[in-house]
């Protein structure tokens, strides 16, 4: 115990430098000091050999990470006096709701390549050369299914099913 003080108790204002840094806030950044300081003494028998420093830090930090996302998910902190009309409305979601799900049924239903392609590039926002590489077909074939797929749903979402589209041909 007395080995873990010494190695731990001259890291601590580095700990709170970067937690104020991290928090912007004092009292937030010294509680994760505590909670950062409590894991690492309850956990110290499953530190491996190497830096005490980068061991601290990283738990400091991954405690960050994880109120920024508690955080996030609750919404923003007002007492309810301090509020006004305008933090207590919101909007109806029912419609979009409704959208959203009418968009994913019409997603379903396109083939698998088209609709692999849709969600590489339009989605998760990766370049053609990057779908490319993923699904280990030629770029052009990748903007050929993205567009094939962007127009079968246009389709779907106004109503025109593929199968009720007729191809017109010319006689000659």
């Amino acid at each position: 115990m007395k080995d873990m003080l010494v190695q731990v108790e001259p890291l601590i204002p580095a700990l709170r430098r970067y937690a104020r840094a991290l928090v912007r806030d004092r009292s937030a950044a010294d509680d994760l000091v505590q909670d950062c300081l409590e894991r690492a003494v309850s956990r110290w028998h499953q530190r491996r050999d190497g830096s005490v420093r980068a061991w601290l830090f990283t738990i400091l930090h991954n405690l960050a990470v994880s109120q920024f996302r508690q955080a996030r998910a609750r919404g923003r902190h007002m007492p309810i006096d301090d509020a006004g009309e305008q933090e207590l409305v919101s909007a109806a979601a029912q419609e979009l709701r409704l959208i959203y799900q009418d968009v994913l049924s019409k997603l379903a239903k396109l083939p698998e390549e088209q609709r692999a392609v849709l969600l590489l590039v339009g989605v998760e926002d990766l370049s053609y050369a990057d779908a490319a590489a993923v699904l280990n077909v030629p770029v052009g074939t990748v903007m050929s299914r993205l567009s094939r797929a962007r127009e079968r749903l246009q389709q779907e979402m106004d109503g025109v099913a593929p199968g009720n589209v007729v191809a017109l041909r010319s006689l000659k």
